[in-house]
């Protein structure tokens, strides 16, 4: 079965419901959403494409978006979604590596051509509009469970970045996951794009198309806090996938405008907030803010959205006497896998143990493109070897520490940064903190914190020490503070350890 027969079953059913939405305005029903991705599908194959064929994605959000997503897929052809804050060199590498065909891209992010394609197509121009004119369809071609779907190129912060090979069943399992661990989806709901439609947030249109849900793209494409809140309150709440990042511009605005949770609920049913660490203080403000309206997942591309879910009745329930413990974690094991802690051979570790994050099942990625070794190192025994580190408790919540790479060893023992950017974060002062090691010739590595202060805050390394010393072991403690203005990211709101690394040895 083919992702595109999701898209099919629901404009058979309902041809007439409004399914996609550019800002407030209705830009196609179900019917007609199917009708123009059915002829670009014939138009792509007319134009020489065949099955298993890579189509790149490069724009910004757009309805569009959808549109040439699924008109690929009934094809039979793979899309190659790329974040559109790439700089060109790095979309053109990605092009080359897939060895990608024709292009669907927006001018804003793509004004020049890419080189070695057949064609590129811009969203807003009018061969797109010729492409998509609903026409003579094709019927859908046939795939098979473990066919490709989805190139997603990972983002790539310690090198060139590799090529997750996402097939159908792999995002076939995510989207029903969805419903099993995540929420529940009514087909008056709405979908929000405002995070980048090339990763997470995309991903999920593929459990709102299962249930005939409405999709919509906001007017300015991205994340506009005051205008996500007036979109759900027009068209009705909305519900979304943001990094933590955006979690937080979320909040900031409800608390500038002294909304209450009511008014929150007015605007957003659920959001699902995943991709980067959420910090304890951080999910507790949020809660404390806009009302018990959050889900956590944790995944990885190479297990697209789909390893563990910390459901909006755990994040609720504060009668339970380990709350807080199960506020800082990442859920459970979502219901298609199954996870497990273990050493450095693979072997199962006791509750409380910290190892490596092993994930199985049928979400799990078929390997990296074109790269043989890093599959081999990635899959081992039918485990996806994750790269993070985490304990298990007697009651199945995991909690991360770090990334395997951001282990600190200091003096012999182990520090997880993660667990000193808590305590840092609950400070006086301090709106954001990343703490990673630099080589000491005495103790191994030492412990440093970059901190971005409040506004109109002003923290001293002393204050800090004193704070520090309070709430973790000594030995923990950073042994250095560096006050910057803003912490380095990626395009999907993580923080850059190695850039502050080479910052520290520059």
């Amino acid at each position: 079965m083919s992702l595109a027969h999701l898209l099919q079953r629901q404009a058979l059913a309902a041809p007439e419901r409004p399914a996609l939405f550019s800002g407030t305005a209705p830009w196609a029903s179900y019917g007609q959403w199917a009708a123009r991705s059915a002829a670009l599908a014939r138009r792509l194959r007319a134009a020489g494409l065949a099955p298993g064929d890579r189509v790149l994605l490069f724009a910004r959000n757009h309805p569009r978006y959808l549109e040439v997503l699924w008109g690929a897929w009934w094809a039979g052809l793979v899309v190659v979604p790329v974040n559109a804050k790439l700089h060109p060199a790095e979309v053109q590498w990605i092009v080359d590596d897939a060895q990608a065909r024709w292009a669907f891209v927006t001018a804003d992010v793509a004004p020049q051509p890419l080189a070695r394609l057949e064609r590129q197509v811009e969203l807003d121009g009018a061969e797109a509009d010729a492409l998509l004119a609903a026409g003579e369809p094709l019927d859908i071609e046939p795939r098979g469970p473990d066919e490709l779907a989805w190139l997603f190129y990972t983002s790539g912060t310690t090198g060139r970045p590799k090529g997750v090979m996402l097939t159908q069943r792999n995002l076939m399992t995510m989207g029903l996951a969805y419903f099993a661990d995540v929420d529940a989806i009514d087909r008056d709901d709405l979908m929000a794009y405002a995070a980048p439609m090339s990763h997470g947030c995309g991903l999920y249109a593929v459990p709102h198309v299962m249930a005939g849900a409405r999709h919509v793209v906001p007017a300015s494409g991205g994340v506009d806090p005051a205008e996500l809140f007036a979109l759900g309150r027009a068209l009705g709440p909305l519900t979304t996938f943001a990094a933590p990042t955006i979690v937080k511009r979320l909040v900031d605005h409800a608390q500038a405008q002294g909304l209450v949770p009511d008014d929150a609920a007015a605007a957003f049913k659920t959001i699902v907030y995943g991709g980067a660490p959420m910090y304890l203080a951080d999910i507790q403000r949020a809660l404390r803010v806009m009302g018990p309206r959050f889900v956590q997942i944790y995944g990885q591309g190479e297990t697209p959205m789909t390893a563990t879910a910390l459901a909006r009745h755990h994040l609720a329930d504060r009668t339970h006497p380990r709350h807080l413990e199960r506020l800082g974690s990442v859920g459970v094991a979502q219901t298609p896998v199954q996870l497990r802690v273990a050493d450095a051979q693979g072997r199962p570790l006791p509750p409380g143990e910290v190892g490596e994050v092993l994930v199985r099942g049928d979400s799990v990625m078929r390997g990296y493109w074109r790269n043989p070794e890093a599959s081999a190192a990635a899959l081992r025994d039918g485990w996806l070897w994750t790269g993070d580190v985490g304990t298990l408790d007697t009651d199945g919540f995991l909690t991360l520490k770090d990334r395997s790479k951001d282990l600190i060893i200091s003096g012999g023992s182990n520090i997880y940064p993660r667990e000193v950017e808590e305590v840092l974060l609950a400070a006086p002062g301090v709106a954001e903190a990343a703490v990673v090691g630099l080589p000491d010739a005495e103790w191994g590595e030492a412990v440093v914190a970059f901190v971005v202060a409040a506004p109109g805050a002003a923290p001293t390394a002393a204050a800090l020490d004193a704070h520090c010393l309070a709430h973790i072991a000594r030995f923990k403690r950073p042994k250095r503070y560096e006050f910057v203005d803003a912490l380095p990211k990626n395009h999907y709101g993580k923080v850059l350890k190695t850039v502050l690394r080479e910052r520290l040895r520059g």
